[in-house]
């Protein structure tokens, strides 16, 4: 159960709960820019881009998690972050996304469609976001 100070947190992907527990904060990539989310924070439901969840935990630890965009929940005393996909930061591994960073370029230079175009470039957005999420979770480390 949640204190005046923090907020329930659940982070989910299609596969499983990648986070769930109570945070004094979170941050997270909106559509319009990054967002921050206290305790007691107005309702609100929005999609997220690609990029790095940063979740300070109750007791002031941080935990990244990063997400291939998706759906933001926030109710006063519950954040939950619905994403395709979503990793803990422990767990990304740079020179797969960059393999699979090259392999979108790869696609999109080979796209014939408007929607080989438009997937190829959606794959390489998640994977630069990936990258650049990852970099982030080794700076806090």
């Amino acid at each position: 159960m949640d204190t005046p100070h923090t907020i329930r947190v659940d982070v989910v992907s299609a596969e499983e709960s990648i986070f769930s527990g109570e945070a004094r904060f979170v941050a997270l990539p909106g559509e319009a820019g990054e967002l921050g989310i206290y305790p007691r924070h107005t309702p609100l439901i929005t999609r997220i881009k690609p990029g790095a969840v940063r979740i300070e935990k109750a007791d002031g630890t941080e935990e990244f998690v990063f997400v291939a965009g998706g759906l933001l929940e926030v109710q006063p005393h519950c954040v939950t972050v619905l994403s395709d996909t979503a990793i803990r930061g422990k767990d990304l591994d740079e020179a797969k996304a960059g393999v699979a960073k090259a392999a979108a370029e790869e696609a999109l230079k080979n796209a014939k469609t408007d929607i080989d175009i438009a997937m190829a470039q959606s794959e390489l957005m998640v994977m630069a976001a990936q990258i650049a999420a990852l970099r982030k979770f080794r700076q806090k480390k």
